[in-house]
């Protein structure tokens, strides 16, 4: 079965091998041995503390096959985004140029440098493994956090932002990047993303110009990737557009990849989410597919079960299955339908 939990120090190894087949543009999940470490040891801390305010907390999930104990997926919350330094992007703007002795009035496209999602609750470091092309794992990774969120709401934003990796080659190349960020941080965007992974990016947020970009000075390949999603991630933003993010006010400042957001509230997993009671008994087969959560959070877990629920009963699970979920009879649930 794939459970989804919160990390802990003993995952690094396996961790660490996800990051590295993770795709460029993830810069929450580098392949850095000693970062991950920094990574899940702020989760840890996070989990002990009794936060009242949304911080500086972190919360690292990742997805095991409890079969075998092996690691397949990761996925991440930054309680509040730019908590030590300011969350750049650049906001889709309309400039209007105009002259009424010529009678022409122009719509021009630009991006402007700015911080606005500074403050956001942050989905980040999402990835699955290769093997793993089941849609219940990715609505599990992707989602179950959410359910976390709803369960706990004192610990997040009253909004959440998703940077969703842009358009790049197999080969590390970006064409937003080489038409904006190159000039004025001179790397290819692998590397711009590495040291963005590994050092902050508000490092190279810091260099990038200040004033407004008109987008029709961009070149073609640069313009059509922006607000573009990389196909390799597209399931998972089909994800959060049926969550109900926001998606064409800001673009990412490395590869112009869309950076979706919404009112944490507004969710669909934290909006329509249920909770219910656990009973301990003989658990009818069913064909629905449910994500289930139990509302603790150091010993958070979730599933994507196949159930006979209604909205209304309490839950019935076997012995086996609550023990992997860490609850017990009278226990409360959070249920979110998984498809």
């Amino acid at each position: 079965m794939l459970m989804l939990r919160l990390g802990k120090r003993s995952d690094l190894p396996q961790i660490e091998r996800l990051a590295a087949a993770s795709p460029v543009g993830v810069t929450s999940l580098p392949a850095n041995r000693e970062r991950l470490a920094e990574i899940l040891a702020a989760s840890q801390a996070s989990m002990a503390e009794e936060v009242t305010l949304t911080g500086e907390e972190r919360y690292f999930f990742v997805l095991e096959d409890t079969d075998n104990g092996d690691l397949v997926g990761c996925s991440g919350i930054i309680a509040a985004s730019g908590f030590r330094a300011p969350f750049y992007t650049f906001r889709n703007e309309m400039f209007v140029h105009a002259s009424r002795e010529l009678g022409l009035h122009n719509r021009i496209h630009v991006l402007s440098l700015c911080h606005d999602l500074t403050g956001h609750s942050l989905l980040a470091g999402f990835h699955l493994a290769d093997t793993q092309s089941d849609p219940a794992a990715m609505q599990l990774t992707a989602r179950g956090r959410l359910l976390f969120m709803a369960s706990h709401p004192q610990r997040f934003a009253e909004s959440t932002s998703v940077e969703v990796v842009g358009v790049s080659d197999s080969e590390g190349n970006a064409p937003f990047w080489d038409a904006v960020g190159r000039h004025f941080f001179s790397v290819s965007y692998s590397e711009a993303e590495r040291i963005g992974s590994e050092r902050g990016r508000s490092f190279l947020a810091e260099l990038m110009p200040g004033y407004p970009i008109y987008v029709p000075m961009l070149s073609d390949e640069a313009q059509e990737v922006i607000g573009q999603v990389n196909p390799s991630v597209q399931d998972v933003f089909d994800i959060l557009m049926d969550e109900g993010f926001e998606t064409d006010n800001y673009v990412d400042i490395f590869d112009g990849g869309p950076v979706v957001h919404a009112k944490t509230a507004l969710l669909n997993s934290v909006r329509n989410s249920v909770l219910t009671q656990v009973q301990i008994g003989s658990r009818e087969p069913g064909e629905t597919l449910w994500l289930v959560a139990n509302t603790q959070v150091g010993d958070f877990r979730a599933g994507a079960l196949l159930l006979a629920w209604q909205p209304g009963e309490p839950l019935v699970l076997d012995q086996v299955l609550a023990d992997q979920l860490c609850v017990a009879e009278g226990d409360q649930v959070r249920l979110v339908r998984g498809d």
